[in-house]
């Protein structure tokens, strides 16, 4: 008994160590975590931003945010909204819900990590406004000490109080008041139930549920909500079918300064991963906006719905506009160079001489159109691409392969889904299309040296003590080589100067473009114009939202915005060149190959300069055919005839060439003519046996070149015989005056 006693006592005694420790261990890791009072009601969070130069743009955090709401002026549904979508025990627990606890260490014992959290109401306003977002054992037990400490201190309406005035809803709203402002135009005090649980919603994630973003994913939270409103009692049945059944209410108000711009900076910030509530009053961001250019393109005239962005080549957004935020489009036309032609001339399928026959063309069904209804014959692919010819274009992919264009779309970030993977690509056919700034980020590789890397709002944050938190990064992905970006950027050049975007030809400096369109007979529902010098891309884009038919054109309208806003950028300095020779080399082709026959080859190294054509390849993927015709001079075998004991020999008519003929007899071979094409040779011998040889030559600058000798049938003159001739003449009607 004694044993069992003595055993007993020491298991207490170790128990009681254990906790000790632990107790110990806990106050020593958490001996720094404080709770203070003034972070918990510090309402007024803000956040400075600033435009490329430093100055500031505005007080990003709206007019509203000194106003905090009081949990007892919020109706009913507003309150339970939050309860039943973030914390259902709100009201029961200590502060703490250890099932859930004890729940979430499960899970992230079995997956070993951190993904499961189990907070309260409690530990997320501990957390959003005392802590980092980083996830560590140390940052769990602060948490943990400074909840039970807050709800020893205040009572739970303080604390949901103090909740909803701090808590972050998206597009710089820190607080329920500045929520509801933003996304109704009210005060917190007046939000309905639908309205309640779309708030409530956003929270989860703030970026990936706004309504001015994802309206579908929005309303998809906003029913979960409900649901849980539901469940807890909250509403009954009626009122859920009601409010599942309302359409999202939310509209962006105008008035309280949140432009296209600042929208975009504060989406971004939201995707960089930045914790929003380590921004503390007195953060900064700086931006690559420039004030003169963002108000430049909002005094545009516009007719129809519209984006326009503005990039520099080092990848910051100078200015932004868009009254469709970031929607994705048909990309028509302006995917061509991007996923068609750059890679079919990386692949060295092709040059931008190169002539592809454009014609009617059935592909197991699909027979594209070109815009004008009419077929063009042999064109370059210079020419396809400045006239926009889509039959061109569908043949290059097909002899690209769907799966080598795949390729070069994933190294520039863009991944097709299956059914985009069909010749309909070369078009612009694709099943959710591309943002405008999307497409310009991809254009900018050809100004990068085939370095393809995304454009950002931001350049970087600074914490409230000086730290630079974030840092904009200019990570890039090689895609093409540099060769290929001078072909192309030569191409769209001549597509700025003659081809779908000639409105941009009076420009006195280089810049290159591409136009497209989508649309159907009754209209257009998607116009573009990207225009990007050596300095600056810009994309503009004319439609309807809601896919409406509308009378406008990438040639036309867009491109007359494009001109307007490369006037404005470079009114006071024209950019550089645009660099269309690196990388590349210019060769000399036979002319005659390529005008009569549409084929590329080397021109003769002993050509005559009017017989040749000097084109622009990638260094290293010249043909390897070369013309010969000059420098070893061929000919059809000459005829050769006997008429009235003289010869005749029939020449091949050629140009350039001279003949030289020699006649044999009695084992001497003499000269008997060097010069120019004759119809017919004729020489008038004594009777005998000759045998004639003819060479064909080509006397350039420096030497003569001599062609294989002919050897002609022998011919016998004044006997019986009269070889080659088998037949009499006929003297009466031989007409003798034209020989």
């Amino acid at each position: 008994m004694k044993k069992i006693f003595k055993v007993l006592l020491f298991l207490i005694f170790a128990a009681a160590l254990v906790i000790a420790l632990i107790y110990g261990a806990f106050a020593l890791i958490t001996k720094d975590a404080v709770l203070d009072e003034s972070k918990l009601t510090n309402y007024s969070r803000s956040i400075t931003v600033c435009d490329a130069d430093g100055n500031e743009i505005t007080n990003a955090s709206l007019i509203y945010k000194r106003k905090s709401v009081n949990l007892n002026d919020l109706n009913k549904d507003t309150v339970n909204a939050f309860i039943a979508s973030e914390d259902r025990t709100f009201f029961k627990h200590n502060g703490l819900n250890y099932k859930r606890m004890a729940k979430a260490l499960y899970k992230n014992i079995v997956s070993r990590s951190f993904k499961e959290g189990a907070s309260t109401i409690s530990q997320q306003l501990i957390k959003n406004t005392h802590l980092t977002g980083e996830k560590t054992i140390k940052r769990k037990l602060s948490e943990i000490k400074l909840t039970k400490e807050l709800e020893q201190r205040y009572s739970k309406q303080k604390i949901l109080e103090m909740y909803l005035n701090t808590i972050y809803f998206g597009h710089n709203c820190y607080g329920l008041e500045s929520a509801a402002e933003f996304y109704y135009g009210i005060t917190a005090t007046n939000l309905n139930l639908e309205q309640s649980a779309t708030m409530a919603g956003l929270l989860t994630s703030p970026n990936n549920y706004s309504p001015f973003k994802n309206a579908q994913k929005c309303e998809e939270r906003r029913n979960i909500v409900l649901k849980s409103m539901q469940t807890c009692g909250y509403i009954d049945n009626e009122e859920y079918k009601n409010a599942v059944n309302s359409p999202l209410s939310a509209e962006k108000n105008q008035d309280i300064g949140t432009d296209d711009y600042l929208t975009a900076v504060f989406d971004e910030l939201e995707d960089i991963g930045i914790d929003y509530y380590s921004l503390s009053g007195g953060s900064k961001i700086k931006t690559f906006l420039d004030v003169n250019l963002q108000k430049h393109i909002e005094n545009l005239t516009f007719d129809s719905d519209n984006s326009v962005i503005i990039i520099s080549a080092k990848g910051g957004v100078k200015a932004y506009k868009s009254t469709i935020g970031s929607a994705r489009r048909q990309p028509g036309s302006t995917i061509k160079p991007l996923l068609v032609y750059a890679p079919a001339i990386e692949e060295k399928l092709l040059y931008p001489d190169t002539k592809i026959l454009d014609e009617k063309v059935n592909y197991s069904g699909y027979s594209p159109e070109n815009y004008d209804k009419n077929y063009h014959g042999y064109v370059t692919v210079a020419q396809s691409i400045a006239n926009s010819y889509n039959i061109p274009a569908v043949k290059t992919l097909n002899a690209l392969t769907l799966d080598r264009a795949e390729k070069y779309a994933a190294k520039m970030g863009i991944k097709l889904e299956n059914d985009e993977k069909n010749l309909s690509l070369a078009l612009g056919g694709m099943k959710y299309g591309l943002t405008l700034k999307d497409i310009c980020d991809r254009y900018s590789t050809f100004t990068n040296n085939g370095n393809y890397g995304k454009s950002h709002f931001i350049n970087e944050i600074i914490a409230e003590n000086g730290k630079v938190i974030y840092k904009a990064e200019n990570t890039t992905q090689k895609v093409f080589s540099i060769g290929t970006c001078s072909l192309m950027n030569d191409m769209l050049l001549q597509t700025a100067k003659s081809g779908t975007a000639k409105k941009l030809k009076n420009i006195p400096f280089d810049v290159a473009a591409k136009t497209g369109t989508c649309g159907n007979l009754q209209g257009n529902t998607d116009a573009y114009c990207i225009a990007y010098t050596s300095e600056d891309c810009i994309g503009v884009w004319l439609g309807d939202k809601d896919n409406t038919p509308l009378n406008i054109t990438g040639g036309n309208n867009c491109t007359q915005i494009a001109e307007s806003i490369l006037n404005k950028l470079y009114e006071v300095k024209p950019p550089a060149p645009l660099n269309v020779t690196s990388g590349t080399t210019t060769i000399k082709i036979d002319r005659d190959e390529y005008t009569n026959n549409n084929k590329i080859i080397l021109a003769d190294r002993a050509a005559p300069m009017l017989k040749t054509k000097e084109i622009k390849v990638i260094k290293g993927s010249e043909p390897k055919l070369a013309s010969t015709r000059f420098s070893c001079p061929t000919i059809e075998k000459p005829t050769i005839n006997v008429k009235n004991n003289a010869v005749f020999i029939s020449l091949c008519q050629t140009e350039y060439y001279v003949y030289l003929i020699e006649r044999e007899s009695n084992g001497q071979k003499i000269q008997v003519y060097n010069g120019e094409w004759i119809n017919n040779f004729c020489d008038e011998v004594e009777d005998g046996n000759y045998v004639y040889y003819v060479t064909p030559c080509y006397c350039g600058k420096e030497k003569t070149y001599y062609g294989k000798t002919i050897k002609l049938p022998a011919v016998n003159i004044g006997t019986k015989t009269q070889q080659p001739q088998q037949k009499i003449p006929d003297i009466i009607h031989w007409d003798w005056y034209n020989e």
